[in-house]
């Protein structure tokens, strides 16, 4: 039986929620709705969802506490594209650091709204399955490096701090998601810039080179991050997530 996207739609504003779902809904796809938050993950727990449409300006927790939570707890693998009624670069930056997909401002069009839910499922299922993930760790130790996730900078063995611009430290957190595990350009692309990314190879090659110069790993040693001709990129070194044992 083909499986049909299910959508869970959590804004306040019942003509806006129902809106949506309607509109999902004469588009091919299952969709619910949740007021708030209390509603969000009682529908997440009893239910399979491909991806919550969160709105950020909501009483209470608002969709940024929201989606935190959420990144946080055992419902971390749903998608999230935030509804933001302000065109405003902070709330964007800031729901993208809390662990959102993608971000759509009010007022939108219901067509721009399904095009970006499609985008973020089919760049979710681009990774192979059961993948190990980072998110609820802290601190993460690969060969003779450790990253702080919460800083976000490299410590090495003696505890000296290397600075991580934000698309190296994106980067470098794709990689320790999923080691040993060879990851093409398009994905590395989708996954480090989402909607931004720029259709070229040559700029994760670049980006790569520069992670590399960080972690001290040569061209032709290639100890962390080695490159797999006509494919793409492996992160070769095991992961210990804190609180794992080595």
């Amino acid at each position: 039986m083909e499986h049909i996207d299910h959508i869970l739609v959590v804004d306040d504003d019942h003509g806006i929620r129902t809106g949506i779902v309607d509109y999902l809904r004469k588009n091919g796809l299952r969709a619910s709705a949740a007021a708030d938050g209390r509603e969000m993950f009682a529908q997440l727990d009893s239910s399979a969802f491909d991806l919550v449409v969160l709105d950020i300006m909501m009483p209470g927790d608002d969709g940024l506490v929201l989606c935190r939570t959420l990144r946080g707890g055992k419902h971390k693998h749903v998608p999230v594209v935030l509804l933001t009624a302000r065109d405003d670069e902070t709330d964007r930056i800031i729901g993208l650091e809390m662990g959102a997909d993608d971000y759509v401002t009010k007022p939108f069009s219901p067509r721009e709204l399904l095009a970006r839910i499609k985008a973020v499922i089919r760049r979710t299922r681009m990774l192979p399955p059961n993948l190990r993930v980072t998110e609820s760790s802290d601190v993460i130790a690969f060969g003779r490096w450790r990253l702080d996730t919460t800083a976000r900078h490299l410590l090495d063995e003696d505890g000296t701090v290397v600075s991580l611009s934000g698309a190296e430290f994106r980067l470098l957190r794709v990689f320790l998601d999923h080691p040993q595990r060879v990851l093409s350009r398009d994905q590395l692309l989708n996954l480090t810039q989402g909607r931004d990314a720029e259709l070229f190879d040559r700029s994760i090659d670049l980006l790569v080179s520069r992670l590399r110069q960080r972690l001290q790993d040569g061209a032709r040693e290639q100890t962390y991050i080695k490159t797999v001709r006509s494919e793409g990129y492996v992160f070769s070194m095991p992961v210990i997530l804190n609180g794992d044992q080595p």
